[in-house]
């Protein structure tokens, strides 16, 4: 019975390896920002950590909705109609084209709301020029997110890995030279990071078009689409499973934010703790994440071929692998809880000496609740990443709405700002939200496949 389970680990993680080392490119970039704008003061962390809770809130709508892509895509591929994954393409690209140019215009609409939010003066200074060029990078980023999605549909998961990769490469050298001034380049501070941002976003485009058009399976997909022949009745399908979907991480990182601007209230320091354990735990997120787009992939392959049993079995052997893995992070993080905050500050400053100290005693404090939702976290992702290979969404949507903003963000609000436990208390709110969705979630996922298989079974 466990072998039933266990013998589809390693294609799993084959299927998911890339695409958890394409995400963790994407939380690289952050981490990278994060250490090297770390080493010019608490203020500049925290304006990053500002000036991205606002591109995260955005990105987060732009992923989401890009993820309706795959499962159309696996779908389609299981099913033997290229045309369709095509298709789903070509409408694909069009809708989050639009959608990106949307979700930039309303960012640089949103930026006086800084001044409204009762954040550190310094820290908004900071902020406002950062987030104009990280605003632009959203534009080729959910360009990219629609090629990734693609080619994660059909099974391809290396390409995005290796566009990620590469950026990556280049937003660590744009860096080094424009924070610090480097080799004869002008010294920017954190309007240095947000150029490398932009410039790594708009070569992970170009690249992953390239190198799929060179690939001889992938060429007549990604090449000779007619962009004024849109049908009705696919931009309709794309809407129907991407904007739930959207909704589904809006919510999610949305309390990410919330926790963000929270710790803000507190003060420069605990948002630098803040940002420095959310940098930390986006990274084993992104395993989850990762295992998610396997989940989705398989059931939506599954789904074409209309092998319900065999979907559910592939699902719950990914919700397995998943378990492990999370406990494994978990111990991790209690056990460096107090060594991780060190690699984001110089402990050696002695202008910042008593700030540093502070955040790395608060950071710690705050990875200690971040080793308890590590489970709760990735298992509520995959569980999402499955539904959505059965193209269930609506429901998982009202879901993530209840456990994150009806459950976890009260007790965020009410323990961060209102009792001694301020940071540590926003993140058990955390992961109050967390555990309410994993549990929900995997109810929802346990009623949709038993009736599948019930009326897959009756004679039709």
């Amino acid at each position: 019975m466990f072998g039933d389970y266990t013998k589809e680990f390693k294609y799993n993680i084959r299927l998911a390896t890339p695409v958890i080392l394409g995400l963790l490119g994407h939380t690289f970039v952050a981490f990278a920002d994060n250490i090297m704008v770390g080493q010019l003061g608490t203020a500049e962390l925290a304006a990053v950590s500002l000036g991205n809770s606002f591109v995260f809130i955005a990105m987060s709508i732009g992923i989401g909705f890009s993820t309706a892509i795959t499962p159309l895509v696996a779908e389609a591929d299981g099913a033997g109609q290229a045309a369709d994954a095509k298709s789903a393409l070509k409408h694909g690209l069009v809708l989050c084209t639009l959608l990106a140019v949307s979700l930039f215009a309303l960012m640089l609409l949103c930026k006086p709301l800084m001044y409204l939010m009762d954040q550190p003066a310094e820290v908004v200074a900071l902020a406002m020029p950062y987030l104009d060029l990280v605003a632009v990078s959203l534009i080729p980023l959910i360009i990219f997110q629609a090629f990734k999605q693609f080619s994660e549909g059909l099974s391809q998961t290396r390409y995005p890995m290796y566009a990620t990769v590469i950026a990556n490469v280049v937003n660590i050298i744009l860096n080094y030279l424009l924070i610090f001034g480097k080799m004869g380049f002008p010294q920017l501070g954190i309007i240095g990071a947000a150029i490398g941002t932009l410039v790594s976003r708009v070569i992970m485009v170009l690249f992953i078009w390239l190198i799929l058009q060179k690939n001889a399976r992938f060429t007549s997909y990604v090449t000779g689409f007619n962009f004024r022949k849109l049908e009705k009745k696919v931009l309709s399908k794309i809407i129907d499973l991407g904007f739930p979907s959207s909704l589904q991480m809006f919510f999610e990182v949305a309390i990410f934010t919330a926790a963000i601007w929270l710790s803000g209230v507190l003060g420069k320091n605990p948002q630098a703790a803040n940002q420095i354990a959310l940098n930390l735990s986006s990274m084993t997120f992104m395993f989850g994440m990762g295992l998610g787009v396997a989940a989705m992939i398989r059931v939506g392959n599954q789904k074409g071929l209309r092998n319900f049993k065999e979907l559910r079995r592939l699902a719950q052997s990914i919700f397995l692998l998943t378990l492990l893995l999370e406990i494994v992070f978990a111990a991790l993080f209690l056990l460096g809880r107090d060594w991780f905050p060190t690699i984001y500050l110089d402990v050696q400053d002695p202008v910042n000496y008593v700030d540093n100290m502070e955040v790395l005693l608060l950071a710690s404090q705050l990875l200690l609740v971040a080793a308890f939702f590590q489970i709760s976290d990735g298992l509520q992702v995959v569980i999402l990443g499955a539904l959505r290979g059965l193209q269930d969404v609506k429901i998982p949507t009202l879901i993530t709405f209840i456990a994150y903003w009806l459950i976890g963000f009260p007790v965020s609000f009410y323990l961060g700002l209102y009792t001694d436990l301020a940071s540590t208390g926003i993140w058990i709110g955390l992961l109050a939200g967390l555990s309410a969705s994993a549990i929900m979630l995997y109810i929802r996922f346990n009623f949709m496949t038993k009736r599948l298989i019930r009326l897959g079974s009756e004679p039709q």
